[in-house]
């Protein structure tokens, strides 16, 4: 678990460490990577963004001193990261992952407990998107999960996908559980599932992953014209609805108009605060909320929904469902909507 490279505080774990041992040496049951491309999450990455107004040299400066500083990038604000992609180096003997040298992989672990160490001064990188070309170094643990990248994609494209792949399979599995219920029941209803933020990395994935479990009506809520006519393109929804989704009456209008009825399922794939009470609002009760944004306030959402009195499960996304890179790069491949969204946006990196 990587519990001996954590250097302050002792006893914790590496995720909640303040800071860790990046030293390039590797345990018996570590894997070194030599690092090509950061991801960092939305959420850190818009604070960041924000916070220097736009400055892409500040940001560069910023995310250099997190690094350097803690030993691995953890936002302090947000309390994120992101992943990485890179070719291994070396592999310890007592490794349980299967990595060999050569191969070009990407981690399915958070930054948040990756030791790092960048040591091109990301150079190459303008502060300006997600994504950071870079040159350095990054410690895999036992149990540490990464993928092997695949030959047949762009490797920034994969990256992408890869960085969100958790939330399209715990979609699915939510998704399909109403569906085999409603079956099972003799239940006639449509199941309805609504994506917050369904343009975004993890919204268009989560949308194709509800039709495919199959949810029967979707609506995926945008806040601007631009994303409402790039999800419309893409086909990934029965409706777009264009709403902020900080307004919880808006919000709950908005879906519920869509779906001419409350969501069963909720996804929420914002990269801002302040969206918990709308999806709330806007799910069903007896309906399920996935929470998948490191924006989110969690006490905010249990408060909300007791003060609401809301019969709703919440769930946290944590981003690790068996088999989610493979089902993630599965939907890259088979929907042509889901393509079209990532590759505009890794363009647009």
């Amino acid at each position: 678990m990587g519990l001996h490279r954590v250097v302050q505080p002792a006893g914790v774990l590496p995720q909640a460490a303040w800071r860790l041992d990046a030293s390039a040496a590797v345990a018996p049951n570590e894997v070194r990577i030599r690092v090509q491309r950061l991801n960092l999450d939305a959420a850190s990455f818009r604070q960041l963004s924000e916070k220097h107004g736009g400055d892409g040299d500040a940001v560069r400066a910023e995310v250099l001193e997190i690094i350097s500083t803690r030993g691995k990038m953890q936002n302090p604000v947000t309390g994120s990261g992101g992943m990485l992609i890179g070719t291994v180096e070396e592999a310890g003997r007592r490794s349980p992952l299967g990595l060999k040298p050569g191969q070009r992989v990407a981690t399915l672990v958070s930054l948040t407990l990756t030791p790092l160490v960048i040591t091109d001064g990301l150079a190459r990188w303008d502060g300006r998107s997600e994504q950071v070309p870079c040159d350095g170094w990054a410690i895999l643990f036992a149990r540490s999960i990464a993928a092997v990248l695949p030959d047949d994609e762009d490797p920034q494209l994969s990256l992408a996908v890869l960085d969100v792949c958790g939330a399209p399979a715990l979609t699915t599995r939510v998704v399909s559980r109403y569906v085999e219920e409603r079956r099972r029941t003799g239940d006639p209803t449509p199941v309805r599932v609504a994506v917050i933020g369904g343009a975004g990395k993890s919204g268009s994935l989560s949308l194709a992953a509800a039709r495919r479990a199959g949810a029967a009506r979707t609506v995926g809520v945008v806040p601007v014209a631009a994303e409402r006519d790039a999800l419309t393109a893409a086909g990934l929804a029965s409706v777009v609805a264009l709403a902020d989704a900080r307004d919880p009456v808006a919000l709950s209008a908005a879906v519920t108009t869509a779906l001419s009825a409350p969501a069963d399922v909720t996804v929420v794939c914002v990269d801002v605060p302040g969206c918990e009470h709308g999806a709330i609002l806007a799910t069903a009760d007896g309906g399920t909320v996935i929470f998948f944004s490191m924006a989110t306030s969690f006490s905010a959402a249990a408060l909300g929904a007791e003060g609401l009195a809301a019969d709703v499960t919440m769930l946290v996304g944590n981003g690790y469902v068996p088999g989610h890179a493979e089902l993630a790069l599965g939907l890259l491949r088979a929907d042509p909507g889901v393509r079209q969204l990532f590759a505009a946006r890794v363009a647009a990196d």
